[in-house]
């Protein structure tokens, strides 16, 4: 047995915040001995994000005491996390990990015809682009680019399509864009959210908009907060509001996710 992807944090703004943290840190070491479930300590660590306050962390295994080692980014549940919540780095991690695929693909299959690519890309190459995508969707354009590259190259080994645009290559192998997926996506989990489909609780992300001011739109719709970062205006929960809002309202009120993907498909900016 393993205590694997275990997480303590706090919002640090005091010597007293720190001394809490390791308190509890001290208490999670002596549960971790009395259920015989020990960390290892070489591979614990701490991220500061945003504070600065000058802190060290310990934890004791083995009636050994250890300094945790203070890191600029770590990857946890198969994303990469940096200490300034940037995603530039999971995105070179992404497409690193997409085009190693692409790249043995390449080798083992020289004319591929436009449903065995299909298969192949969308079953081993685009989920390395897509996995999580909630939570770390890029918005500078170098990461959208580096992202969208991947398929621009993947698109050209099917045979009769590489002296074509990359634009004529998608609408002949009925594909869109990354950077739209991302979008219908994004859509698509406000919808099961808000509708009760995925049975969590999702007023922590998302609020409905029942001021009532503007009887335009759809009854599900969403109120924006404001953003004084870009970490926070292109998140998840705040760069789907506007698009969410604007969606007709036979597409939102649909009483199912397959529905909804059919009729958003069909709305002009969703077309495929």
């Amino acid at each position: 047995m393993f205590a694997d992807d275990t997480k303590i944090w706090t919002k640090i703004v005091s010597k007293e915040d720190s001394e809490k943290l390791q308190k509890d840190l001290d208490s999670l070491s002596k549960w971790s001995e009395k259920w015989l479930l020990q960390f290892n300590p070489e591979k614990c660590v701490v991220m500061h994000i945003g504070h600065r306050v000058d802190t060290r962390y310990y934890i004791e295994q083995a009636a050994k005491k250890w300094e945790l080692q203070s890191v600029t980014e770590e990857k946890d549940l198969g994303v990469v996390i940096s200490n300034d919540l940037k995603v530039s780095r999971q995105c070179i991690y992404a497409a690193g990990k997409a085009n190693k695929v692409l790249g043995m693909v390449r080798r083992q299959f020289k004319n591929l015809d436009k449903t065995s690519f299909l298969i192949l890309y969308k079953g081993f190459i685009r989920p390395h682009l897509e996995y999580a995508i909630q939570s770390w969707s890029p918005y500078l354009r170098r990461d959208i680019d580096h992202l969208e590259r991947v398929q621009r190259r993947a698109t050209k080994l099917v045979k009769g399509l590489k002296s074509l645009s990359y634009e004529k290559r998608l609408q002949v192998l009925q594909l869109t864009s990354l950077e739209k997926r991302r979008q219908r996506g994004d859509l698509i989990e406000v919808f099961k959210l808000v509708t009760g489909k995925e049975h969590i609780d999702y007023t922590n992300l998302l609020q409905l908009d029942d001021t009532g001011h503007d009887t335009r739109g759809h009854r599900y719709k969403l109120k924006k907060r404001r953003s004084r970062l870009d970490i926070r205006k292109y998140f998840f929960s705040n760069r789907i509001v506007s698009q969410w809002n604007s969606l007709p309202s036979h597409v939102v009120e649909a009483d199912s996710v397959l529905t909804f993907k059919k009729r958003l498909d069909e709305c002009n900016e969703w077309g495929t």
